[in-house]
């Protein structure tokens, strides 16, 4: 095994206000937005799949017996599910958006 120095010291890491000007940004309540728009688009395709991938058949059988039954498309449901799981990563992701943007610290005029 070899033994390297490792590097020590306060200065390896930024402080805190570093990173909250690059995390907080007001801006972010605009990505916040789209993302909200594009997960609303993919609810809307998922329940078109899914709708498209449920067939109600119905049979008339010899007695005249009306036999109804449901065909599912396994390709269609797998896309609804996807797109489901596609919006609410989105929704999740714009509700962290949202609160970086929400949460930006503004400076302080010095009097």
């Amino acid at each position: 095994m070899i033994d390297l120095p490792q590097p020590t010291g306060a200065d390896l890491w930024p402080g805190d206000s570093a990173k909250a000007a690059r995390l907080n940004q007001p801006w972010r309540a605009f990505v916040a937005l789209g993302e909200l728009v594009v997960a609303a688009v993919a609810l809307w395709l998922a329940f078109l799949l899914w709708h498209a991938g449920v067939v109600t058949v119905v049979t008339t059988a010899g007695d005249g017996a009306q036999l109804a039954s449901q065909r599912y498309f396994g390709g269609h449901i797998a896309g609804a599910l996807a797109l489901g799981a596609l919006c609410a990563v989105l929704v999740v992701d714009a509700v962290r958006q949202l609160l970086l943007a929400v949460s930006a610290r503004h400076r302080r005029n010095k009097h």
